[in-house]
């Protein structure tokens, strides 16, 4: 399979808050990996080398290799929390990966032509992005990096769906088969346009009310 991260780590018996407060003290990030039938291990990364690895998205959607003292693991990298007040790394959780066994990734979602497409260049309409990614499954060797919606195509008030992606051999959305065909993105029509065809027709009511108006009342003839 396919890797293009290599992650060193060391195996660590001590675990709890104290432990991990000591490790993050250390330079050193506590993390976990589990699944492919193995039991959960506790694992220490190098904080200096992660921070450079979290803000590349390839990071989340591809296969890591995790070097844990010389025996290489394949991984996806499930969650990583960040410290809530600055950029630091406080914990890691990654997924053995098994090639017989199907995995589920959330990948980016990457918008081609969005600019160029008929409701954006010819009618002015505004886009809304409703997904940003996408949790797919498949086999490791399957994998792809991202999914690309091409809306090169798209008018005014057209929506892609879940169910319109094209996706590769080998990669389902979950999603549909529960029955969830949610949209990923919009182009709605300009919202002046919108604001002036309301306002002519509040025009065009007012009109129609004035013309309905009862008639002025006739004055009374003059007393001889």
């Amino acid at each position: 399979m396919r890797t293009i991260f290599e992650i060193a780590a060391e195996s660590r018996k001590d675990q709890g808050k104290g432990a991990s407060r000591r490790l993050r003290h250390a330079g050193q990030v506590p993390a976990i990996v589990y699944g492919g039938n193995a039991e959960p291990v506790a694992l220490s990364l190098s904080h200096q080398k992660l921070i450079l690895l979290v803000d590349k998205e390839q990071f989340y959607s591809t296969v890591v290799m995790v070097n844990v003292e010389g025996d290489k693991q394949p991984v996806i990298v499930k969650d990583v929390q960040m410290h809530p007040a600055k950029n630091a790394v406080m914990h890691v959780d990654l997924q053995r990966v098994l090639e017989d066994q199907p995995i589920r990734v959330h990948l980016p979602i990457h918008f081609l032509n969005e600019a160029t497409s008929p409701g954006v260049k010819l009618k002015g309409g505004t886009v809304s992005h409703m997904r940003t990614d996408i949790e797919i499954s498949c086999l490791a060797k399957d994998l792809p990096e991202s999914v690309e919606v091409d809306m090169g195509a798209m008018g005014i008030n057209e929506t892609v769906k879940l169910s319109d992606l094209v996706l590769p051999a080998g990669v389902t959305i979950p999603e549909l088969a529960h029955g969830h065909d949610a949209p990923v993105v919009v182009i709605h029509a300009p919202r002046v346009e919108k604001e002036v065809e309301g306002e002519a027709a509040e025009a065009k009511g007012g009109a129609k009310a004035a013309g309905k108006a009862a008639p002025a009342a006739k004055a009374a003839p003059a007393k001889k």
